[in-house]
C-alpha cells in the first residue's frame, strides 16, 4: 500500500449511481484518487478492500448493508477505515457502526468539507 494519502484509493459503495458520480467528482476535485462500486457485494469481488485506504459507504442497500460489509471486512481482519453515509440513520444504528470502527457516521445530505476532511484524516492514519 502506498505511503502517502494522496496515492490511496478512496473506495465508494453505494447503489445510487448519482451519488456514485458525486463522490467521485468531489474526491478528484480534492486530488483525491477514488474508485466507485454499484454493491457491496462488487466491491469484495473487486479485492479493492485490500488495497483501498478508505471506504465511503451507504448504509442501506440492495443485498448486503454497509453494516454487514463492515461486519465481513471485520471478520477478515480488514481494518480499512468506513465513513459510513445514509438518508436512512437513526442514533442506534450511528453507535452501532462506530463501536465497530466506523470512523465517521454522516447524514445526507452532508457538508462536502466535513466528508473532505474525514476522508483525508483517514487517509493518513
Amino acid at each position: 500500500m502506498a505511503t502517502h494519502g494522496n496515492n490511496k484509493v478512496v473506495a465508494i459503495v453505494d447503489d445510487d449511481a448519482a451519488v456514485r458520480v458525486a463522490l467521485e467528482g468531489l474526491l478528484r476535485s480534492a486530488g483525491l484518487s477514488a474508485r466507485a462500486f454499484d454493491s457491496a457485494e462488487t466491491f469484495i469481488e473487486s479485492g479493492q478492500q485490500f488495497q483501498a485506504g478508505c471506504l465511503i459507504a451507504d448504509i442501506r442497500m440492495p443485498g448486503m448493508s454497509g453494516l454487514e460489509l463492515q461486519g465481513k471486512l471485520n471478520a477478515e481482519n480488514c481494518r480499512i477505515p468506513i465513513v459510513f453515509i445514509t438518508a436512512h440513520g437513526d442514533t442506534q444504528m450511528r453507535m452501532q457502526a462506530l463501536r465497530a470502527g466506523a470512523v465517521e457516521f454522516l447524514a445526507k445530505p452532508f457538508n462536502d468539507e466535513v466528508l473532505l476532511e474525514t476522508v483525508r484524516a483517514a487517509l493518513e492514519n
